[in-house]
């Protein structure tokens, strides 16, 4: 089932818009040692592809990003037998030439969340997976390469910025970070791709530009005239511009990105290659005497070494 099943999550946008395009649908709720996953996965079709198809959020959207259960959407795939996932998710603009329903191909992260559970070995022992290149280098290739074949805007890198949220950044956050070297900013990359290595999972991520951040003037935060002032006073507008832009852009961006990974699993690439250096991401990782380590937590665990 691990070379057929390529697992897709869905961020805010494809979240509902993915599982309209699956055939042969069939829905499976799963249990893992870390609980259930945001929702039921749907195992179905496009093309000639299994797909293992999960909502982040839930149906409906109802997870705010601190409360997405990321353990339990990694292991539930994992015990799927995914071995290939491929993540989308709407960011900010942090970067002029990203423009809002670019889609950008995430090759580093910058990960600022500090709520979430951001590994499956607390408890187990010491465990430091390697993360210098936090995604699947031949799958983020290869999803642009396929990307060349689409009429669609899209960046091959990116380094996206992953915050807590569920607010939005201040303008003095968004101009920093700028400075720290952020192409993007969101708020769901992280702990998923850190999870995802640690299960030896090829991880690649597609990311949604809904808006330009708030380090971008917007036109509706200059000052204009206000009726009843007189002609040489003025007011600030305070409508909120940013959410306006994402609503009236995501619609474009989730489009984009559907029709891109629609490309990818129809291209005929190979997606699942179990010689992948993903896929032996836990060789050397485990510091822990196995001595030490509990015989019911290896066998709570064991799918991640599978």
């Amino acid at each position: 089932m691990a070379e057929e099943l390529v697992g897709i999550i869905g961020g805010t946008g494809l979240g509902d818009a993915l599982a309209e395009h699956l055939v042969d649908a069939k829905f499976h709720d799963i249990e893992t040692p870390f609980g259930k996953p945001s929702t039921a996965i749907c195992i179905g079709k496009i093309g000639k592809k299994q797909i293992a198809f999960l909502n982040r959020h839930g149906k409906g959207h109802k997870l705010s990003p601190s409360e997405v259960p990321f353990a339990a959407n990694i292991f539930a795939l994992k015990k799927l037998g995914v071995h290939t996932v491929i993540g989308s998710a709407a960011v900010g603009s942090l970067r002029e030439e990203i423009a809002p329903g670019d889609l950008v191909i995430v090759d580093q992260f910058i990960d600022k969340t500090f709520k979430r559970t951001n590994s499956f070995f607390g408890g187990y022992g010491a465990v430091h997976c390697e993360m210098a290149e936090p995604v699947c280098g031949r799958l983020r290739k290869l999803i642009a390469d396929t990307a060349k074949d689409v009429d669609i805007k899209t960046h091959p890198e990116g380094t996206y910025l992953c915050m807590e949220g569920p607010q939005f950044s201040t303008r003095a956050e968004s101009l920093m970070h700028r400075a720290w070297g952020g192409d993007l900013i969101g708020m769901t990359a992280m702990p998923e791709a850190k999870l995802a290595r640690e299960a030896q999972i090829c991880y690649g991520l597609i990311a949604l530009a809904s808006d330009y951040d708030c380090w971008r003037p917007h036109e509706a935060d200059k000052p204009r005239p206000y009726q009843g002032l007189g002609k040489d006073k003025v007011r600030a507008v305070r409508e909120p511009p940013l959410l306006k832009e994402i609503i009236a852009n995501l619609q474009t961006a989730t489009n984009n990105c559907l029709e891109l990974i629609k490309a990818v699993l129809t291209s005929g690439r190979v997606l699942v290659r179990e010689d992948c250096h993903c896929r032996k991401s836990l060789d050397l990782a485990v510091w822990t005497d196995q001595s030490q380590i509990e015989t019911a937590d290896k066998e709570k665990l064991k799918v991640l070494f599978e």
